[in-house]
């Protein structure tokens, strides 16, 4: 299983926010680019960045930063926020990123074809929800899909890879929604990536036991930030290889 780092960029800083709300934000760094190479340094073998300020105002905002991060770092970087055009999705490909985030334009499903079609398993859709309903527009808006009806359904049109997040939980320590994972990572057929509120090397030991049914890696942020999870600790657990079946 994979234990990627993930690396939120506003206004050109380093920060977490709880549950996507920019009122409860912490700045951890003004530097991303040291934060980013600090997590390679650390063991990290993928980055997971996130444009909060794309996601709130629907294109990028930070790219420079990105570009700056992609050149400098040697593991491959998934990025999100904004990127809701094959156009800007053509450029951050172009430029290095490795694979891309997809969360609102998710419910359109012609453009989810379109982007499947053209870039394969370059494609990452994001799946955020929120009291049972996917959240959009930076988790400012919530719809009326159901998340595991709207990925089973763009699982049949081409969507290789799902990253699920539950917003109650983002940025607030509480432990991830094993539950709601669980039920996805069985429903799908395709790898699934979870997000939200792992907080423990124990949460890593949980998620672990939903490897075999297609977990394929789970996003660490705020707990790497506080010291409550240590990243080399983590990837340990993470890519064991011993038999660790859920009971």
């Amino acid at each position: 299983m994979l234990l990627i780092p993930a690396v939120d960029l506003r206004r050109g800083k380093c920060v977490r926010l709880v549950q996507g709300k920019v009122e409860r934000e912490t700045v951890f760094s003004q530097e991303p680019l040291s934060i980013a190479q600090l997590w390679q340094h650390r063991g990290a073998k993928m980055l997971h960045i996130i444009d909060l300020d794309g996601a709130l105002t629907g294109e990028p905002q930070n790219l420079d930063i990105v570009y700056r991060i992609v050149k400098k770092v040697k593991v491959p970087v998934q990025l999100g926020g904004g990127l809701r055009t094959l156009e800007i999705i053509d450029e951050v490909l172009d430029k290095g990123v490795y694979r891309v985030i997809i969360g609102t334009m998710s419910l359109e499903k012609d453009f989810i074809e379109a982007a499947c079609n053209k870039y394969k398993d370059k494609i990452v859709v994001g799946i955020d929800t929120r009291g049972g309903w996917v959240a959009i527009k930076g988790w400012k808006e919530t719809s009326s899909r159901r998340p595991i009806i709207l990925a089973k359904s763009l699982e049949k049109i081409g969507v290789k890879r799902f990253l699920y997040t539950d917003v109650k939980r983002d940025g607030t320590l509480k432990g991830p929604n094993m539950d709601n994972i669980r039920t996805i990572v069985k429903s799908l057929r395709v790898p699934v990536l979870a997000s939200g509120g792992i907080s423990s090397l124990e949460d890593i030991q949980k998620l672990k036991k939903l490897e075999e049914y297609g977990l394929e890696g789970v996003v660490v942020g705020k707990a790497l930030y506080t010291g409550a999870i240590d990243l080399k600790e983590a990837i340990k657990i993470a890519e064991e290889k011993e038999e660790n079946k859920e009971q």
